[in-house]
């Protein structure tokens, strides 16, 4: 075995990295991961600012592994700093490709494309959000990257706060995107789905107030629940309320459709069929033509 810069013997029975394993740790690091984005389309660096597992959603669905007790509670942002440092320096010398989970990866992917707010909770749940937001763009710049997209992914629930918006503001000066959970049409489904307290209101004026300031990317997770894929009625619910957010000022510059592709938090849960899931993309896109669908399949690349 050979010894890493990083003091860490190389492991050469690492698991490969793949679209269903998105582990939250890496080489001894608690806040900063790479993982295979089949969204990304290559490596996204992950920042975690929820290693205590707390979320206001409780989805069903959810691919955080809450089984196990998180491993630390608190973050650390001198830590999270320099992890985020040294991860970057490895993906621009591409030292990252040659460590054993990463050397199988096909060509097209071997490329970082973006830092990614994701991790075990709500990222802006964070009360140094803004400052964590900060960090992360001066260190990109630092590591002469200053391209890198960064992104949060959201709920929506909480980016009406004053703070967020600020760290938001900054972001969107600096290759930012904001890619915003919408899963469901109706509060039935919602309910459903998302299991929260939060209203689907609340979230649906959060993400027309947010489409207002910038173009956002809809995330939506559509999934088998007892055996069933979401109805008929509910993507036509969906696609209602996105052309409502559209209607009302908002840009959607994109609409992720995609389905399962970890162990999701109940058993009752599982992944759409490829054709089930491109059932629902030509619905979408016929119902919503001024806006862009993709659509990603339960753990595969394309």
């Amino acid at each position: 075995m050979t010894q890493d810069s990083d003091g860490a013997a190389d492991r050469p029975d690492e698991p490969a990295v793949t679209v269903a394993r998105h582990s939250r740790t890496y080489r001894g690091s608690l806040y900063v991961y790479p993982v295979l984005s089949r969204r990304a389309r290559g490596v996204s660096i992950g920042i975690n600012l929820n290693p205590d597992k707390v979320c206001n959603f409780d989805c069903v669905y959810c691919q955080v592994d809450r089984t196990t007790p998180p491993g630390v509670r608190r973050v650390d942002e001198t830590r999270l700093r320099s992890e985020l440092e040294a991860i970057l320096l490895e993906a621009k010398s591409g030292a990252l490709f040659d460590r054993p989970e990463f050397r199988s990866l096909p060509e097209p992917f071997r490329a970082v494309r973006d830092i990614t707010f994701a991790g075990d909770g709500e990222p802006p749940s964070y009360p140094n959000f803004r400052g964590v937001v900060e960090d992360v763009l001066r260190i990109k710049k630092a590591a002469g990257l200053p391209e890198l997209k960064v992104i949060l992914l959201t709920n929506a629930t909480l980016i009406d706060r004053p703070r967020v918006k600020e760290a938001m503001r900054l972001m969107d000066a600096d290759h930012g995107e904001f890619w915003l959970k919408l899963d469901a049409g109706t509060e039935e489904y919602y309910r459903l789905v998302d299991r929260t307290t939060i209203s689907f209101e609340k979230v649906l004026a959060n993400i027309q107030e947010a489409a207002r300031v910038r173009p956002i990317v809809l995330q939506s997770l559509f999934m088998r629940v007892r055996g069933a894929g979401p109805p008929a009625r509910e993507i036509a619910a969906f696609c209602d309320r996105v052309q409502a957010i559209l209607s009302g000022g908002g840009r959607v510059s994109l609409i992720q459709v995609y389905t399962v592709a970890r162990r999701p938090a109940e058993p009752y849960v599982g992944p759409l069929d490829d054709d089930e899931l491109d059932r629902i993309a030509a619905d979408v896109r016929r119902r919503l033509p001024a806006v862009p669908v993709e659509t990603f399949y339960s753990a595969r690349l394309a």
